[in-house]
């Protein structure tokens, strides 16, 4: 079938470090939001700041109804996208869960422009 041959194409969202210092390829960058999220300084880590006695405190994302978490969102280029989302898993390994989430800008509140980009939380 035509559907078959579509290659979807793999977003990640960023709104901590990944902002200013992505780290890694990306084909396309845009500034968006998360719905009903909101950023914190929650998450402890002991990876690149603090002590295990005396963790860090990095950015994180939490539910919040009403809230937009801003952020950027890249898209991966095809060719070396495994190896990117390798970096990533071992970048961001202080995160509990990984979700994929909608996205959306100031100038469409309503309608994703991004689908299902990978968030680490």
């Amino acid at each position: 079938s035509r559907r078959s041959n579509i290659i979807m194409a793999t977003w990640v969202f960023g709104y901590g470090s990944l902002v200013w210092k992505a780290g890694f390829e990306h084909t396309e960058r845009v500034e968006c939001y998360v719905k009903d999220y909101a950023r914190v300084w929650y998450q402890g880590s002991t990876d690149h700041r603090g002590t295990p006695e005396f963790p860090g405190r990095t950015v994180t994302i939490e539910p919040r109804k009403g809230a937009k978490a801003w952020g950027v969102a890249y898209k991966l280029p095809e060719d070396n996208k495994t190896e990117i989302l390798e970096y990533l898993e071992m970048r961001e390994k202080q995160y509990d869960e990984r979700l994929k989430l909608p996205l959306f800008t100031k100038t469409d509140d309503c309608t994703a422009v991004i689908e299902d980009a990978i968030v680490y939380m």
